[in-house]
């Protein structure tokens, strides 16, 4: 499986982390950037480089990275066909029902807010959890796609 990775300066460091990580797992990872640790650079610039490679490759996953995650998110739900799901934190539940119900296929973490170890084994839950195709699920997701003004 393809694996898009993106973040700026507040997800950078768990970003390489979960690189390495996912590296040794023998995953096909690309990493969108930002490649450099930079202060002063915009999630924008580097989640939408994500977000466009998934939009275009439906069999690929995105894990972008931020502070709280929730303007990663934003800004990857622009694109056609993805659907990002934001954890910064609380139970798995969340990753699990983003998979089985809405067929997320970004996961947009809250590095401020998720330790390592618990960001690596929800991103673990998120590349293992398969999407349920209930008929429901992928009516509302075809209902999602419509609403899409682009």
């Amino acid at each position: 499986m393809k694996i898009y990775l993106a973040t700026d300066h507040a997800g950078f460091e768990l970003k390489e982390k979960v690189k390495a990580w996912l590296l040794d797992k023998k995953y096909d990872v690309v990493d969108e950037g930002n490649l450099a640790y930079d202060k002063d650079d915009d999630y924008p610039d580097f989640v939408a480089r994500a977000a466009r490679a998934v939009s275009e490759d439906t069999s690929a996953r995105g894990i972008v990275f931020g502070w709280s995650g929730q303007g990663e998110a934003m800004v990857a739900n622009r694109f056609r066909d993805v659907r990002a799901a934001v954890y910064a934190g609380g139970g798995s539940e969340i990753v699990k029902l983003a998979r089985e119900h809405n067929d997320a296929n970004i996961l947009s973490l809250g590095a401020h807010f998720v330790g390592d170890d618990e960001a690596l084994k929800m991103i673990e839950l998120f590349l293992e959890t398969a999407f349920s195709q209930e008929i429901r699920h992928e009516r509302r997701i075809r209902k999602i796609e419509e609403l899409t003004l682009r």
